[in-house]
C-alpha cells in the first residue's frame, strides 16, 4: 500500500482488529478465522459455552504421545480456541518438524501462525499445506486473508479469485474478499461482495459486520446499525452499535488528521 492509501484509510491490523470487536462484541477471541472464516471449522462452534475442549486430558495425551501427528493436531487447535497463541506455535512447530509433509499440520501450523501475528511466515506454510495440483479453498483464502494483513490486497484478491473458482459465490471467501476492497477504500465494491456473501449467510457475525462496517464508512450509519443489531436481544445490540460506533468514530479521527 502507497503512503498516501494507507493515511486515507486505515491499516488491515487497525480494521481487523475492529471488526474483532464488532463482530463478537468484545469477546475474547483466538484467531483469523474468528474474523474472516478463512478455514473455516470455527463458525460450527461459536457461540457454544459447552464447547471448549478438555485440556487437561489432551495436554496428558499429548505428553503421553508427543510424536502422534493427530494427537499434535488437535492439542494444538485446542490451544488456539483457549487462547494459548505461543503454545500453539510451538506444539505445531514441533509436530511439523517431525511431521514435515503431513498438509492437516501445516495447516493447522499456518493457523497458529497466523493467530499470533506472523503473517508472511503463516503465508508461507499455507502454502506448502496443499498443492497447485490438488488446491484448497479455504487454505487459499487464508493465504489471501494473511497478504491483506500484510498491506498486499490485489495479491491477496487473487488467492480468493482462485478459491471462489473452486467453490463459487462461497459466503466466507466472498466477505474476505469483500474485506480486502474495503482495505483499498474500494467501498462501492466492498458493499457489493460482502453484500453477496450477506445473501447467502445471513447469520454469520463476521459477515454482517464487514457489510455493516462498509455502510458505516459510506455514511449509511442508520442502515449499518440496523444490519447489526438484527435478531439480537436488546443488550447485545446495544453493545454491538456502541461497538460500530466507535469504530467509525476512530476511523473519522484518522481521516481528519
Amino acid at each position: 500500500m502507497s503512503k498516501r492509501s494507507s493515511l486515507a484509510f486505515p491499516p488491515a491490523r487497525y480494521l481487523v482488529s475492529a471488526l474483532l470487536m464488532l463482530a463478537l462484541g468484545g469477546c475474547q477471541t483466538t484467531g483469523l478465522e474468528d474474523i474472516t472464516g478463512a478455514l473455516g471449522g470455527k463458525s460450527e462452534t461459536a457461540g457454544k459455552a459447552d464447547s471448549k475442549p478438555d485440556m487437561d486430558a489432551l495436554r496428558e495425551r499429548y505428553r503421553a504421545k508427543p510424536g502422534d501427528p493427530n494427537i499434535a493436531l488437535e492439542y494444538g487447535m485446542a490451544l488456539r480456541e483457549t487462547g494459548q497463541r505461543a503454545q500453539a506455535v510451538a506444539v505445531m512447530e514441533q509436530a511439523v518438524l517431525n511431521h514435515p509433509n503431513n498438509k492437516a499440520l501445516l495447516a493447522g501450523y499456518g493457523r497458529a501462525l497466523a493467530d499470533s501475528g506472523s503473517f508472511q511466515r503463516a503465508f508461507d506454510v499455507l502454502g506448502r499445506a496443499h498443492t497447485p495440483e490438488d488446491p484448497d479453498w479455504r487454505i487459499l483464502s487464508a493465504q489471501g486473508a494473511a497478504l491483506d494483513q500484510l498491506g498486499r490486497n490485489e495479491e491477496a484478491q487473487q488467492y480468493y479469485a482462485a478459491a471462489l473458482k473452486i467453490v463459487p459465490e462461497e459466503p466466507t471467501v466472498l466477505s474476505n474478499l469483500g474485506l480486502s476492497y474495503m482495505l483499498q477504500n474500494n467501498l462501492s465494491k466492498a458493499e457489493q461482495v460482502l453484500g453477496r456473501a450477506y445473501q447467502r449467510n445471513q447469520n454469520d457475525a463476521r459477515v454482517r459486520a464487514n457489510l455493516a462496517l462498509v455502510l458505516g464508512l459510506q455514511g449509511r450509519q442508520n442502515e449499518a446499525e440496523n444490519l447489526v443489531k438484527a435478531d439480537l436481544p436488546p443488550d447485545q445490540a446495544a453493545a454491538k452499535i456502541a461497538a460500530l460506533r466507535q469504530v467509525l468514530a476512530k476511523k473519522q479521527q484518522r481521516a481528519d488528521k
